[in-house]
């Protein structure tokens, strides 16, 4: 796995705070072990606050602004759940402008437990087939798109997981998306 993601740039968006911390850290260093360059985009520059379940947990400093960013900047997107993550990034016009793009630029996109929202907000799963954590699969189906309870989906450039046991996967998935 070493080497395979040599020059490859892969975005993680996030929000502020409210990240998961393990569907940050464990798919960054699947991408860094894999010898590609994580990046970590936010709202607003600084550090951000990840959570382990409802417990803070450790900061993480910003790298670039959505606003700084271009989609072209990046081979990947990786999108770590928690509740309040996706939730507030949902309300960032920025973000979901990003996001959305990103979809529709056929590259590789990786969400993970609640993170399909910030998808849903940008409207591009109409037609899709994609995991996430239960409770959303009313929205998920809402938007247009059929939910299944599977470890990791993969539809066309859409990667998709349930939950922080489904990391291994989800990581595997996202690297030979890149590879």
């Amino acid at each position: 796995m070493a080497g395979e993601l040599q020059g490859k740039t892969v975005a993680f968006a996030v929000a502020a705070e409210g990240i998961e911390q393990v569907e940050l850290t464990e798919p960054w260093q699947a991408v860094e072990q894999a010898g590609g360059t994580p990046r970590l985009l936010s709202s607003e520059s600084g550090s951000v606050q990840a959570f382990n379940h409802l417990d803070k947990a450790d900061t993480f400093p910003v790298d670039a602004t959505f606003g700084e960013v271009s989609v072209d900047d990046f081979d990947a997107l990786v999108l770590p759940g928690g509740v309040a993550n996706p939730d507030a990034l949902r309300l960032d016009a920025d973000a979901v402008a990003f996001i959305g793009s990103f979809v529709g630029s056929g590259k590789t996109v990786a969400a993970i437990c609640h993170a399909p929202w910030t998808l849903i907000e940008a409207g591009v799963l109409t037609g899709r087939t994609l995991t996430s954590w239960p409770s959303l699969q009313t929205d998920i189906r809402n938007a247009g798109a059929t939910w299944t309870d599977d470890e990791v989906v993969v539809d066309g450039n859409l990667i998709t997981s349930r939950n922080p046991g489904d990391i291994p996967a989800f990581s595997k998935a996202l690297v030979e998306a890149l590879g």
